[in-house]
């Protein structure tokens, strides 16, 4: 599926802010675009003032050059004055980058100095850049491990309760009695969201169920879970079922094996009117696919995706769970700024906060059709 441009576009930002003076020519090869796509981008964010543009290098807007880090306040002072915030997100991750604007706005209009830095996609990478920006000085640590697997999960909690520093997680909500229990945390309450999904096809009367979600990631984790619950304790709901959305979606988990079933198959052997997609990507090639062997969205099957990123460009436009992606990174950085301001050794409750996702009703979910029908 072709990446929309204002994905892109934040792709480039959160590398250029990450590294500084970056060569165009790495920059088109590292994110698999063309030379001729990557100047059209640069250029416009060059225009818009969002990075600097020189001979055949782009550099963060303020950077003309090698700099010295800030030196890191003491707890308590102004977190103007160019003091410094470190925010850690996974590379390739449009839903979190997201989030990361949202915080990048709040952290802005406080005067604090922003240090982005992207995790690769393998196990363990956010300690290495966490360890990096602390180095660097910086006051607080906003953060989104990928964590594709519960086990990774818990492998990093030891080192991450002992960063030091004022420390607020997104879109992450470490298990309950864990040391991290109590580390502030914003999420979106993906709870919610699939409530939302199976509330809205059963008030459309649709009876037989399914969710396609991803296995690799706390969010896919947290939907599978919630699904399983709601499904079973409608009434209403006949039968459900979760299954792998797409071959590379999982699992996550070491030493388990799941496979990706053929969901149109399973559509017609399961007599299933109503689907809940987990990502919007996944959501729209399973929707493809769907069509291609003559299972008619909505007509045949109504759809609802979990993301809502790139779920309305569908050329059905897709009904979408909407978490509050902006929003959750604009909520963890007020939250984190709030920290900073505290006097040395004040902390505080920990703030374990929630926000409701949405649904968004397009063009993919209709009412089940009637005998007379």
């Amino acid at each position: 599926m072709r990446e929309p441009v204002d994905v892109r576009r934040t792709r480039i930002l959160a590398v250029v802010h990450a590294r500084g003076a970056v060569k165009v020519s790495a920059l088109a090869s590292e994110l698999e675009v063309s030379m001729v796509t990557l100047r059209r981008d640069v250029e416009e964010l060059a225009r818009t003032g969002m990075l600097r543009r020189g001979h055949g290098v782009v550099r963060p807007m303020g950077d003309t050059g090698p700099t010295t880090p800030v030196p890191a306040a003491r707890s308590g002072e102004p977190v103007g004055a160019g003091a410094a915030v470190g925010l850690v997100v996974p590379e390739r991750h449009s839903y979190l980058y997201e989030t990361l604007h949202g915080a990048r706005t709040a952290l802005e209009e406080a005067g604090a100095r922003i240090t982005l830095h992207i995790a690769p996609q393998m196990a363990g990478a956010e300690r290495p850049q966490v360890e990096r920006a602390l180095a660097a000085g910086v006051r607080g640590l906003l953060i989104a491990p990928r964590w594709r697997s519960a086990a990774g999960e818990e492998a990093d909690y030891g080192w991450l309760a002992e960063v030091g520093v004022p420390t607020v997680m997104m879109e992450r909500r470490p298990r309950s009695g864990s040391v991290l229990h109590a580390m502030d945390t914003v999420c979106s309450d993906h709870w919610y969201g699939i409530h939302l999904a199976v509330d809205h096809l059963v008030s459309l009367g649709h009876r037989r169920l399914v969710l396609a979600a991803r296995n690799d990631s706390p969010t896919a984790r947290s939907i599978r879970a919630a699904f399983a619950e709601i499904a079973a304790a409608r009434p209403e709901v006949e039968e459900w079922s979760v299954v792998l959305s797409s071959p590379n979606a999982g699992p996550g988990e070491p030493g388990t094996l799941e496979e990706a079933p053929d969901l149109t198959a399973h559509l017609r052997e399961r007599r299933v009117t109503g689907a809940v997609l987990h990502g919007d990507e996944d959501a729209l090639m399973l929707v493809q696919r769907m069509t291609e062997n003559g299972i008619g969205v909505p007509r045949d099957c109504s759809v609802v995706a979990y993301d809502d990123v790139v779920a309305a460009l569908a050329s059905t436009s897709l009904t979408a769970v909407s978490p509050p992606r902006a929003e959750i990174g604009r909520a963890a950085a007020e939250l984190l700024l709030y920290r900073l301001g505290q006097p040395a050794g004040t902390t505080g409750p920990v703030r374990r906060t929630e926000l409701l996702p949405r649904l968004e009703v397009r063009g993919s979910t209709r009412a089940l059709p009637g005998p007379a029908d």
